[in-house]
């Protein structure tokens, strides 16, 4: 591949620091991690956007979530046949091998994937509607959501639309019948939360009140 060039120098003087100190300090434990394999509590879904640090928001070091990250933390409906299923995959792999006990979907202020969705039915964003357009047509899942927010400014709804984002996700979780089963058994339980980046807050979804909750 001869397109791949060298890293930055900012990069190669960061893993340098990081070698030289924090690897150093635990080196028995990321030795521990190494030879023991993994053994993760829980699954993480969230954002690609790089404001949102999983680990930080709960203080939580490697090994102990199962992270998977794609645009606006998205999970799509179970589908038969097909080639290419990251987020499928990733949720199979965490549930029947690894068989993480909780199930986490994570949204967040100011997606930009959200943004774009709301944007693109609206008519606002043709761009997206292209057949070709990675995003549009990975957008299209939180699409039916649009069609049911209510009528208010522009900002607002996009807020909705955040969080419309994770519940929509919870409910495409339980149509893969591995998902299903491990809920069902008691074995498994799927948690909604939505993170206010400028604000540092958390909020979870209450599926009586069918609403976000301040933590």
């Amino acid at each position: 591949m001869h397109l791949a060039r060298p890293l930055p120098d900012y990069l190669v003087r960061r893993y340098h620091g990081w070698k030289a100190t924090t690897y150093e300090q635990n080196k028995g434990w990321y030795m521990q991690l190494a030879e023991g394999g993994q053994h993760p509590r829980a699954m993480v879904v969230s954002c690609c956007d790089s404001r949102v640090h999983v680990t930080s928001i709960f203080g939580a070091d490697q090994g102990e979530f199962f992270i998977h990250r794609n645009i606006a933390n998205l999970v799509p409906p179970q589908e038969s046949g097909g080639k290419h299923h990251g987020t499928s995959a990733a949720v199979e792999y965490a549930v029947t091998e690894l068989k993480v006990s909780h199930l986490i979907v994570l949204g967040h202020s100011a997606c930009g994937g959200v943004q774009g969705c709301y944007d693109m039915c609206s008519g606002n964003a043709p761009e997206l509607e292209a057949k070709t357009s990675y995003v549009g047509r990975w957008m299209d899942i939180l699409r039916p959501s649009f069609d049911k927010l209510p009528e208010g400014d522009d900002a607002a709804r996009v807020r909705q639309l955040e969080k419309d984002s994770v519940v929509i996700s919870l409910e495409n979780l339980m149509t893969f019948p591995h998902v299903k089963d491990a809920v069902d058994s008691g074995r498994l339980s799927l948690h909604g939360l939505w993170n206010d980046i400028g604000h540092g807050g958390l909020e979870v979804y209450d599926a009586e009140t069918e609403d976000f909750k301040s933590l």
